[in-house]
Formats: structure tokens, sequence, C-alpha cells
């Protein structure tokens, strides 16, 4: 050990230029060359890619990389060759000679480290070439990428615990934000169940200042927030691609050098930008969360959210792009309404089973419980990782306190209605009921005769909306992911439900809450969302396993009048518009589950009639012959139609004993006939 540290440092000295580790790194870079497995979670600009270099330089053979971004490997590459290491990168940004040239180093064996993209490990031809190579070593960068539980699951990542298997050889794996359940996923994942050695080394960065603020006009926050940080590198996260372009456009009429980024964009053009970013000062990228991972720019003074991020682990991999070098930065992250929304439709849209949805929307809860806090922000934050921490003195609250108040009464109503309701309902709907609006749901269920019927009139719809959600940042009510976004209790309401515990929530959150309309046009009712969100994830796994648009399947327009209709029945899903009888056929029954929960088995010769007159005269003949079975008086022997005979009678509806005779023929004429033409007269008027 002596002999290897010596080596350690002076690597780290002669190639990297430090005189000294970082604290908890050298404890890594130990384990690591020893051949240990790893995992190590290290704050963003913890420096945890020293932490897989250097033992790469300790260790014979080759390193492999396994990480998910291009720019970063380029990045990592780049840095590693100017200090004198062999290193490269096999990704499909490359040019043929540099692929070439990577090709001959392996083959020499020269290279140290190789960088692979999680994707190459799906063809044959590079497991091939790395049980050839003399790799001694894998380190897995991102390594929360492996997850379900993750905040950005990549599923080729799935092919790296095969990998190691099959090149028998130690696995690292690093990354900077991993709760309880996604570390337990990249063990399962990464290292077959085996207790790799663990390195904690805390989530904390001093250094950022923390700030987040409702959205009011948020093209204009964003230009402030740049205008009072010019000339200082920065990136502005973005949720769409084409809010990056505009936003650019933007920043750059203001005077800002700014350019955007998004995976839309051609190879080329996002290799300018990713080399701009590193060369040239001052510059702003607005980007997709594609941008940035990993890339090693210390001076980054800000980061910018436009949109709410999708988690708090994402928000937090995203902040910790500022600040690398240790000193001060800035972030400032925007919400709203429209973006909650977004990102829950997202995640019930999702094809991820029930539990995990559950557990996906308890991380969007505590990602509104940091934008909603009551207190230190960084506090809020490590201990969502379970790290304690005292009041920072570096977020907009500390420098700011807000001004709170007892809202023990209003969530208790809030609780009581959900309750009440058997929490069936989602916001919009126990929002009427605490107002006291007689509305058609309410009217239809009898919930005007609740005790919480009309007890919230004190406040406003917008204000009990502002309630709800600091309920939700509280992780008070999640959104159930079976019951089309019911909000249902969670353990940590039944005390404040029972009165043994008492709540407070921000005052200027609910003051300020306006009955505005969404900035987004939204599609149906809020309260409709959640079932058209469920009913788009059941089109997409169906398009998928047809390998079809899912246009194909049903269009948006029908799905948006199945989740206002909701029918009931198959009968009532015929009469939804786009929907005609081969798709019912086809698909009826799995939109009708999603809807009811339930399903329907219906005749295949009686879903043809569904929708249709003949349909509702097909069920009454079918009742008919079943009072009839053994005859008028229960003793003769039993005699039925076939389906085929009974829809043929539902259709022609024949008019006199005759008719229904050569239809039925004698012998079932004589035993249905005339129950038969009682109910075509009956349908016929």
């Amino acid at each position: 050990m002596p002999r290897d540290r010596a080596l350690a440092d002076a690597l780290l000295q002669d190639v990297f230029g430090f005189d000294a580790f970082r604290p908890g790194q050298r404890e890594i870079v130990d384990a690591v060359a020893e051949g240990q497995n790893v995992l190590a979670i290290m704050p963003t600009g913890g420096g945890k890619s020293l932490c897989f270099q250097l033992p790469a330089l300790m260790r014979d053979g080759v390193t492999v990389v396994i990480s998910p971004l291009i720019a970063l490997m380029r990045d990592q590459v780049r840095g590693l060759r100017e200090a004198g290491v062999a290193a490269g990168a096999l990704t499909s940004g490359n040019t043929e000679e540099e692929t070439n040239a990577v090709w001959d180093m392996l083959q020499s064996r020269e290279l140290k480290l190789l960088y692979l993209a999680p994707e190459r490990l799906a063809s044959t031809g590079t497991q091939r070439m790395l049980s050839q190579a003399g790799v001694s070593l894998i380190a897995v960068d991102e390594a929360h990428c492996v997850s379900q539980w993750g905040h950005d699951f990549r599923p080729d990542y799935l092919r790296i615990g095969a990998l190691r298997r099959a090149l028998d050889v130690p696995l690292a794996a690093f990354t900077a934000t991993a709760d309880a359940e996604t570390q337990e996923e990249i063990v399962t994942r990464l290292f077959d169940g085996a207790m790799p050695q663990r390195f904690l080394r805390g989530f904390d960065r001093p250094n950022i200042h923390l700030a987040f603020q409702p959205k009011d006009g948020p093209r204009q926050q964003i230009l402030r927030f740049a205008a009072a940080r010019k000339g200082q590198s920065g990136i502005v996260y973005c949720g769409t691609r084409a809010k990056t372009e505009g936003l650019a456009a933007a920043l750059r009429e203001d005077g800002h050098a700014a350019c955007h980024y998004h995976g839309g964009m051609e190879a080329e053009d996002r290799r300018h930008v990713e080399r701009r970013f590193a060369t040239e000062d001052g510059l702003i990228v607005v980007a997709t969360v594609a941008f940035g991972m990993g890339v090693d720019k210390p001076d980054i003074r800000w980061v910018a959210h436009a949109d709410l991020p999708k988690s708090i682990e994402a928000y937090y991999q995203e902040i910790g792009r500022a600040g690398r070098d240790g000193a001060p930065a800035e972030t400032m992250t925007l919400y709203g309404p429209d973006d909650i929304r977004l990102r829950r439709s997202q995640i019930d849209e999702g094809l991820a089973p029930p539990e995990r949805r559950v557990a996906d929307h308890g991380r969007l809860n505590a990602l509104l419980g940091l934008a909603e806090a009551l207190g230190c922000r960084r506090q809020v934050l490590l201990g969502y990782f379970g790290e304690a921490a005292k009041p920072c003195g570096k977020c907009d609250l500390c420098d700011t306190p807000p001004d709170v108040f007892d809202g023990t009464e209003a969530v208790r109503k809030a609780l009581s209605a959900a309750l009440r309701t058997g929490e069936s309902f989602g916001a919009g709907h126990l929002i009427d009921i605490l107002l006291g609006n007689m509305t058609d749901k309410v009217g239809q269920r009898g919930h005007d005769s609740l005790p919480t019927f009309g007890v919230g009139k004190d406040l406003s719809k917008g204000q009990w909306r502002a309630v709800f959600r600091q309920m939700m940042g509280h992780d008070l009510m999640r959104p159930d992911a079976e019951r089309h976004g019911a909000l249902v209790m969670t353990e940590a309401a039944r005390p404040i439900l029972r009165g043994e515990a008492t709540i407070q929530l921000r005052r200027d959150a609910v003051v300020r809450a306006s009955e505005r309309r969404p900035a987004v046009k939204m599609l149906v009712s809020e309260e409709d969302a959640p079932l058209l969100s469920a009913l788009k994830a059941k089109r997409r796994a169906l398009a998928e396993a047809a390998r079809a648009p899912a246009y194909v399947i049903f269009p948006d327009r029908t799905l948006i009048e199945m989740a206002e209709k909701r029918p009931e029945s198959l009968d009532d899903m015929a009469r939804i518009n786009g929907v005609g009888a081969k798709k019912l056929e086809r698909y009826g029954a799995a939109f009708l589950e999603v809807i009811t929960g339930a399903t329907e088995e219906m005749h295949p010769t009686r879903r043809k009639l569904a929708g249709r007159a003949a349909g509702s005269l097909y069920d009454a003949l079918m009742q008919a012959q079943a009072d009839l079975l053994r005859g008028p008086h229960g003793t003769d022997k039993p005699m039925s139609c076939s389906a085929t005979l009974l829809a043929k009678v539902a259709q022609t509806r024949p008019s006199d004993p005759d008719a229904m005779a050569r239809v039925l023929g004698d012998r079932r004429a004589e035993r249905f006939g005339a129950a038969f033409l009682d109910l075509v007269t009956q349908a016929d008027d």
C-alpha cells in the first residue's frame, strides 16, 4: 500500500497537476486501484472522474469507462490527452479517422482508458473486441442511469452487469445523486447483489446559493437573472427544444453571448456548442437536460431552470454543474402549475409499474416541498438524501424567511373531503366540494350532502389549489396511479387529521394564488387529465407492441372524448367518435379496463352490435331466452338459440309470427317466438 500510495501521489501531481487529493478521494482511489468493487456517491464537482482515471494509470491493461453522453466523453478524453494519457472514445460522433486511431491503440495495447456509450454494448462486435483488449477494470459514470428509480433511466445500462461477468473484472460505479432505492438497484444491477465497498461522500455543495421563484413572466425573470450576472458563464435548462431556441435568441437580443443546445440538433452543431462552451468565457448555453452532464467546466457561475425539473435528484444533478471550482455560484429555479401538471402527466403516461409511478409522484412531491419550503432550502435538500444540516445562510429563504401561518384547519378540511369521498377524486373535485359548487359530478354522486360540502368558502379556488400543492409538497397526499390521479393520503397526514399534529403553510403562496386560466391550454379539465394520461399510456404500450404510430391505435381526440365521457361498457365505448367496429374488437376492452378498472367479457357476435340499437335488443332477447330455457313452466327440455341467430333477430327484426319462424325455425319459434316478437315491437316503439 505505501508504494501504491506513493505512485498515486506522483501521478496526481505529474499527470493531473494537483498537490493533494480532495476530501474522500484517496480512499476511493486506493480501493479502485486494489481491484475492489466500488460504489461511490460524491457531490457533483467532488472529483469523481479522477477516482477512476488515476487508478486506470496504476493498473495494467485498459479501463473501460461507460458514460451516458458524447459531450462528457469527448470532454474527458480531450483533458486526458492534453495531460499525456492515452485515452480514446468510440461514439457515434467520431470521424472515421478518430475511430481508426482508437482501434489501432487498442490493438497495440497502448490505450489506458476507453470511453463507450452504454448503447455500444448492444453490439456483439463491441463485446468481442472488449474480450480481446486486455480490460482490467470497468468504470461506470452516472451510475444512477441503471436504476428504474433513478431520474435518467437508460435501458442499455442493464447490459453492464453481464459485461462485468463476462470479463470477470472489478467494477467501480460513480454517481452524484442516489437515494436509498436507487443505491440498492445499482448494487443489484451492476454487482449481482454482491456488496461493493460503498463510499458516501455527502451531498452538500456549500458554495452554491439556492433559490426558487414562482413563474411570473418567466422569460423576463430569466433575462433579469442573466442581466445581473452579465459576462459570467451560465446554463439555462428548459423543458422543450423549442424553448431553448427562443430563449437563447432573447438573451442574444439582450446583449449576451448565448446559444442553444438540444438532442434534435445535428451532431456537428452540438460539437460546435460544446467547443464554444469549453473555451469561451461568459457564454450562456440554453439547453435541455441533454447538455452538461459531467462536463468538467469549473467556472460555470450560475444555473437557471426555466421549467421545473422532473425530480429532486434531477434538480440536484443539474444545479451541480455550477461552481465546480469551489467558488461561489448561484441557482434559480422557476416553477408553476403548468410545470407540475406536465410532470404529473409524464409520470402517468409512462409504462412503469404502479409502485414505481407512486414513488415517482413522491419524488416530485419532494421537489415541490423544496420549492414551497418553509425554512432553509439546503436543510430540506440534504434531508431528502438522509443528511442533517444546519441553516446554511446561502439560500433565498435564509436571506428572507417566508411568512407562514397555521394551515392546520385548511389541511384537515381538505383531508376530510378526500376521506369522505373514498380517496377517489383529484384536487379539482375536492375543491368543488369544499367551495360548495353544485357541479354535475357533485350532484350525481350526492357529495352535496357531505359534512365538508361548502366548508371551505373562506378561500378561493386558486387559494385552495395552492393549499393542495403545499400539501403534496409536504407529502401528505399523492396521486394514485391506478385511480387516475385520485389523491390518496400518506401516513404523514394521519396525525394532522386526528388532531395530533399541526402544520404551517406559506402565506405568500396562498395570497398570490390567482384565478387566471393556465398559460398552457389543457386538452381536458384538470379532473380528467390523469385519466387522459392513463389512456395515452395504454395507447403507447399497444403501439409499441404493434410497432405502429400511436395515432393508428386512436387519435388524441378519441382519447379526449373517452376521458370526458368515461364510457362504462363496450356499448358506450362504441359511441365514442373514432371507435369503429374493428377498433372496438381489437382495443375496446383494453381501454375500457383503464377507465372502469374492470374487464367486460362480451361474445364476439354481440360485440359487433355494440353501440347500436340492435345491441340492446340482442341483450333483451338473450334474457328472454334464459327465462324460457326450460319452457314457460320450467319443466321442458332445455332449448336455446345461437349467438348468430339472436343477432339475426336483433338486426332483421321480424314483425310477425311467420317472419319470426322463418328466422328461428318452427321448433324455436314455438318456444321463443311470441316473447321475441314482443321485444321487437317494444324496440320499434
